[in-house]
């Protein structure tokens, strides 16, 4: 129980640690001390080697991504353009076959503002809920966010000017996270306005999208400046409120990222790739408190850390089953 309100500190900038004594299982001290030994040592230098050598290039869960991303946001445009009726609104409310959609950021936003519970964005709210439960709350970032897509683009460019010595990435305290939550909440309940809206990019973006540009892009052309040019993935990992309700709404999720402790020859290839590394602070040495673990709510479901990992030590896998996917 420890172990997993750690997990779940984690999601409101709790950092990353070693699983404590009271907390691993005799299994994964057994493993642990194996691992240590010489000779394992060495077999898990001789692998890491090799992987320098022959990179493995895998990018299946991440074309899955994308086209799950412009698929969704697609259907808002066809909806609109051709008069489908099929998706009415944007991703920060709509309505999908008649039935309410909205975002639980924004509608709680609405609710505050306006001090009432409103029935059609109660349903809207549960209904979103529900969906993104079931694959884990923040997999709507790396999945249907149209904003993600653009950062992980920026991210690609930032990345190619780090190698260049060109940018360097200045990190900042994720509890800046719930600290921007709260502000954005109580804005809307003092004065009446969904004052974070208006510089929403997830918003900003659908709406572009499906009625046409605006003045507001510029305000998403500079943060994806901020994160090219100062800080990697800066909006997703520091700011999005979006993020953290999604997150905790999704915690206990059916679907899941499982890590296999007997696999791993922590080389760290996952979370270079991690949008949200300290989910993954469990595959460093020593880290884990069981032999197989589930990966921290926080966690995006977006698949980078499976496709990078060359050992297979990271999977999908749905909780209670024995497949998977």
């Amino acid at each position: 129980m420890k172990w997993s309100l750690h997990k779940l500190a984690m999601m409101f900038g709790a950092e990353g640690r070693k699983a404590g004594p009271d907390e691993e299982t005799q299994a994964a001290r057994d493993m642990k001390v194996l691992k240590k030994t010489p000779e394992e040592a060495a077999k898990r230098k001789a692998i890491i080697a090799h992987e320098l050598e022959y990179p493995l290039v895998r990018n299946k869960w991440k074309y899955r991504r994308w086209a799950s991303i412009i698929i969704i946001n697609l259907m808002f445009v066809v909806s609109y353009s051709w008069d489908v009726q099929l998706v009415e609104g944007s991703l920060s409310a709509s309505r999908f076959l008649g039935f309410h959609m909205a975002d639980p950021n924004a509608a709680l936003q609405v609710m505050l503002a306006m001090r009432e519970v409103m029935l059609n964005l109660l349903i809207g709210t549960v209904t979103v809920v529900l969906v993104w439960w079931l694959v884990g709350g923040r997999a709507f970032c790396s999945w249907a966010c149209p904003y993600h897509l653009l950062a992980e683009w920026a991210e690609w460019i930032h990345l190619k000017l780090a190698e260049r010595g060109w940018v360097k990435d200045h990190p900042f305290h994720r509890g800046m996270r719930v600290a921007i939550w709260i502000i954005f909440m109580g804005l809307a309940f003092f004065t009446g306005y969904t004052v974070f809206e208006y510089i929403n990019p997830v918003g900003i973006v659908s709406r572009a999208l499906i009625y046409g540009p605006t003045v507001a892009l510029m305000w998403v052309i500079f943060l994806l400046g901020v994160e090219v040019f100062f800080s990697r993935r800066f909006w997703c990992r520091y700011v999005c409120p979006i993020g953290l309700t999604m997150g905790v709404a999704g915690t206990g999720a059916p679907l899941v990222v499982k890590y296999d402790l007997s696999k791993c020859v922590h080389e760290g290839e996952c979370r270079a790739v991690c949008l949200v590394p300290h989910v993954l602070d469990i595959t460093k040495m020593g880290y884990a408190s069981d032999t197989t673990e589930y990966i921290a709510p926080d966690c995006t479901r977006c698949g980078l850390c499976i496709d990078a990992c060359p050992q297979n030590a990271l999977s999908f896998k749905v909780r209670g089953l024995d497949n998977i996917i």
